[in-house]
């Protein structure tokens, strides 16, 4: 990959000086010295443009390297799975709650803290989602209201200690939205419906990684 750009750099280049040699071929007064001082400042431009441009994708490579290691972690340590849309990432987060309660589980804040310290490193400048849902227990109102508590919880979490900042971050309830429920109809009390009662995180980065150029 990096071949491929340093050889159109410099092949751009090249049309470069065959170009600067036929106008001064066309210019009179034009003395040969003057001429072999401009091609070689103009060499020595390009030269140094080719080392910028590998130094530049070698390090955006080395980023999405690093970035994929990480997306690769969430999935083996945490049992992420992730949903790729346009200039977005989804991640569905094993984050879930207690039958009618909004407050985050100490077993899922080493989750939330791998998930703030990769929107940190690679997605500073994004608008970070978190969807709050609830399982169809109660009324659609109500299950609003929790979702919203639930994504609010996350939110708080996510800004207070894992240190992003509040206006990066907003919220939204589904409630018991029949379309996003993970196992349709599973409600409490008690265990059953766990896997409703829950949050998604979505990163909308509008197609670029900061620092990758992606």
């Amino acid at each position: 990959m990096v071949k491929r750009h340093v050889r159109l750099a410099t092949t751009a280049g090249i049309g470069v000086f065959g170009l600067a040699l036929a106008l001064a071929s066309c210019a009179p007064g034009v003395k040969p010295e003057e001429l072999d001082a401009q091609l070689a400042q103009v060499r020595e431009e390009f030269r140094a443009g080719d080392d910028q441009l590998a130094g530049r994708i070698d390090e955006m490579e080395s980023r999405v390297s690093s970035l994929e290691s990480e997306m690769q972690s969430l999935r083996n340590d945490f049992n992420v799975s992730m949903e790729r849309m346009e200039g977005a990432v989804k991640f569905n987060v094993p984050v879930h709650f207690d039958f009618d309660k909004a407050d985050v589980r100490e077993l899922d804040k080493p989750v939330l803290d791998r998930f703030a310290e990769i929107v940190k490193q690679y997605y500073g400048d994004a608008l970070v989602t978190v969807e709050g849902f609830a399982d169809p227990a109660g009324s659609q109102a109500y299950n609003v209201r929790l979702g919203k508590r639930r994504a609010d919880a996350v939110k708080g979490y996510l800004t207070t200690v894992g240190g992003l900042p509040a206006d990066q971050v907003k919220t939204v309830s589904y409630g018991e939205s029949a379309d996003r429920q993970v196992v349709p109809g599973a409600r409490g009390p008690g265990v059953t419906g766990i896997e409703n009662r829950r949050v998604a995180l979505v990163i909308d980065f509008g197609g670029a990684v900061r620092g990758a150029g992606m």
